[in-house]
């Protein structure tokens, strides 16, 4: 691993792998948008690794850059319990409507981002309740390490489909991977407004 230490002492280890994977494009930035990389964002120095979670991959302020082992060095976080590579696990959510929010009878979308860094999304798909599950409608283009916008038209109907003696719905999604199979979804929560 590369162990890269902050001005202010923090520490974060990358896999070297991660740092000599050709697709990967991992940089140090000095500069962004033809413009000395401003302090809020890590001047003079900062490190980017697409594919990784930031407390592995994404020191700011970088003083010191050191070849080393997993077994030898910590980054700060690892020994408070989180993963020593950090991948960024396939994921989605639902940004709208937020969880908890009413929605009343008729079409209602259902919107929200997935990602599967370094592998790209290749489909999204909901379900309200215990029902089939039903492929969403994600943006194209991007890369491998691009989010998906995605959105589901939901013709939410009183009654239909939901719990009994509950006036809420509960609504999932996954996300595919374009290699490996599909993410478990999770659960959102949204309360129903009947007509």
């Amino acid at each position: 691993m590369v162990l890269s230490t902050s001005h202010d002492g923090w520490t974060a280890g990358t896999p070297l792998q991660a740092l000599t994977d050709p697709g990967r494009d991992a940089l140090l930035a000095v500069a962004m948008d033809g413009r000395p990389l401003p302090v809020e964002h890590g001047f003079p120095v900062r490190m980017v690794v697409p594919g990784l979670y930031g407390y592995v991959s994404a020191t700011k302020w970088v003083t010191d850059l050191e070849v080393t082992r997993f077994d030898r060095a910590e980054g700060y976080w690892t020994p408070r319990g989180w993963s020593a590579e950090g991948p960024i696990k396939t994921g989605s959510r639902i940004d709208v409507p937020r969880q908890g929010d009413g929605v009343r009878a008729g079409r209602v979308a259902v919107a929200g981002v997935a990602w599967a860094q370094h592998v790209g999304v290749e489909r999204v798909e909901v379900r309200v309740d215990q029902g089939a599950w039903q492929a969403a409608r994600h943006g194209d283009g991007g890369g491998t390490d691009t989010w998906r916008q995605w959105v589901y038209e939901w013709d939410a109907t009183p009654g239909d489909h939901e719990p009994a003696g509950a006036g809420h719905r509960r609504d999932r999604r996954r996300a595919d991977r374009r290699r490996g199979a599909a993410r478990p979804g999770r659960r959102h929560r949204l309360a129903h407004r009947r007509g």
